[in-house]
């Protein structure tokens, strides 16, 4: 479909020569927000919150690294020839959202393992802050015009994308064609695993389920929304790679939700303040 509207400015204040992005100002809103309620749940269930704070301190930097490595990874033909700084130049584009969540898990992992923590049980704190921060997120892609799918027939527009707010389909005009703001299709579907996850605290969870849920939820939206979008990262032929991890990771965590479960790894304390540890971790 045809269109033509200005698009929104991409900087949100300029110190100097220095300009501050929309991008980064959405990114780190939705870190904050994420860590606070991070905080109020591990108070509730009288878990330290200084044990959140030092390891999202950790995770941030190397997610970032992680979110970078895998989208050089995927796209490895684009930086051969390049030069070797190239590879670091995240100001020019390239982070992947699974590469950073792989980096955070690790982190994570090794962090509880130090201070002798269960593992699970920090990763269910975190679930709805992981998801809430990812939602929020997306709005960075919204101001970059990127992460978009492809472009809109006038039936579908008339039908559906009419009655969305004009911002948001005028930022989706790009170069004179309006295109699917799969952006919002995520951002909305992770709002609503949010308070998915939220509705579940009412229930003693085993250990483990919370987090699992996500991995679980999150993938689903995820696998169906990156068959809409042209900025696809592809493993083999035409088989994009969020899809493929997407798959593993609902398959892995279904299995490891039955396996913890068989072999009574997993208690029925998750909702209650006072938390006893794994059998094992």
């Amino acid at each position: 479909m045809a269109c033509e509207a200005p698009a929104l400015n991409p900087v949100f204040l300029q110190l100097g020569p220095l300009p501050i992005y929309w991008y980064g100002v959405i990114i780190a809103s939705g870190v904050f927000l994420a860590l606070w309620l991070a905080t109020r749940e591990a108070d509730r269930l009288g878990v330290k919150k200084d044990y959140i704070v030092d390891l999202v301190v950790f995770a941030i930097p190397i997610a970032i690294l992680s979110a970078r490595a895998y989208y050089v990874i995927f796209e490895w033909d684009r930086y051969v020839g390049e030069p070797w700084w190239k590879v670091f130049a995240i100001w020019e584009g390239g982070i992947a959202i699974h590469g950073a969540l792989i980096g955070a898990v690790l982190t994570a992992i090794v962090y509880t393992r130090v201070k002798k923590l269960s593992f699970w049980q920090i990763a269910d704190i975190l679930a709805p802050s992981l998801i809430l921060g990812q939602a929020i997120g997306r709005w960075g892609n919204f101001m970059n015009q990127e992460a978009h799918g492809g472009p809109i027939s006038e039936a579908t527009y008339q039908n559906f994308h009419q009655y969305l707010p004009d911002f948001i389909m005028n930022q989706m005009c790009i170069e004179g064609t309006m295109y699917h703001p799969t952006f919002l299709y995520e951002s909305v579907w992770n709002i609503m695993v949010f308070v998915l996850l939220l509705f579940l605290r009412k229930y003693p969870l085993r250990r483990g389920e919370m987090f699992l849920t996500y991995v679980i939820s999150y993938s689903i939206g995820r696998f169906f929304i990156e068959g809409m979008r042209t900025d696809s990262l592809y493993i083999i032929g035409d088989l994009r790679t969020a899809q493929f991890i997407s798959i593993l990771l609902i398959v892995g965590a279904v299995i490891i939700m039955i396996y913890r479960r068989k072999k009574g790894l997993s208690d029925r304390t998750y909702q209650g303040k006072k938390i006893t540890q794994d059998k094992k971790k």
